[in-house]
């Protein structure tokens, strides 16, 4: 992807960073058995600080949980996935947003707001693809084919070698991701992820038929 593109690319990330920083006042009154073990562990943490808040700041803070319950129920289940999903994030990758969400901070409010648009206008699937992150966002669309169905105990393990990836090894997969029938898509999944860290390249490049 060229630099202008990657930067646009990073830009219509913020919008999705953003959106996932706007969801954030609300995490305290999330129910904890809803959540990642993490975030289970951090609202935890977050409880047992509440004893040390003053009055005025518990009051705040209620305020704050009045607002979260009062949202629609669809709306806090897709502000739970944000916030799960800029927690899944390494610290690389939220830098990166965070740079982002900076740099479209900047710009005028017609481009900000033509942004905005470009985001609003993706499907529901690419836009869960740019929680992915940075990386996995921009390739998403590539890559969707093998990342658009998969079972929740595929998910993790799936993600996490993805995101070992490196960018020319993520172009590889892409092209395979097009050329795999439906039926062979979940066989190859697995193959994939039973392949030594040290090999992917290789294995994917005998695969692409390089």
């Amino acid at each position: 992807m060229r630099l202008a593109s990657r930067r646009g690319a990073l830009l219509l990330a913020a919008c999705v960073a953003l959106a996932v920083v706007e969801a954030l006042p609300a995490m305290a009154a999330l129910p904890v058995v809803s959540l990642p073990t993490a975030v289970q562990t951090r609202l935890q943490q977050r409880q047992q600080r509440w004893q040390s808040l003053t009055p005025e700041q518990r009051t705040q803070l209620q305020q704050r949980m009045n607002l979260w319950d009062a949202l629609p129920a669809d709306e806090r289940e897709e502000r739970r996935a944000r916030y799960a999903a800029w927690q899944a994030l390494d610290e690389p990758a939220r830098a990166r947003l965070r740079a982002a969400a900076e740099r479209f901070a900047s710009l005028p409010p017609e481009r900000q707001r033509l942004l905005r648009d470009r985001y609003d206008a993706l499907d529901r699937m690419q836009r869960q693809g740019w929680r992915l992150g940075p990386d996995l966002g921009a390739d998403f669309p590539r890559l969707q084919p093998l990342l658009g169905f998969v079972a929740q105990d595929e998910r993790e393990p799936l993600l996490a070698m993805l995101r070992q990836l490196n960018a020319e090894q993520r172009d590889d997969l892409a092209v395979l991701a097009q050329r795999i029938p439906p039926q062979e898509r979940v066989a190859f999944r697995r193959a994939l992820l039973q392949v030594a860290p040290d090999q992917r390249g290789a294995w994917l490049k005998q695969q692409r038929g390089q």
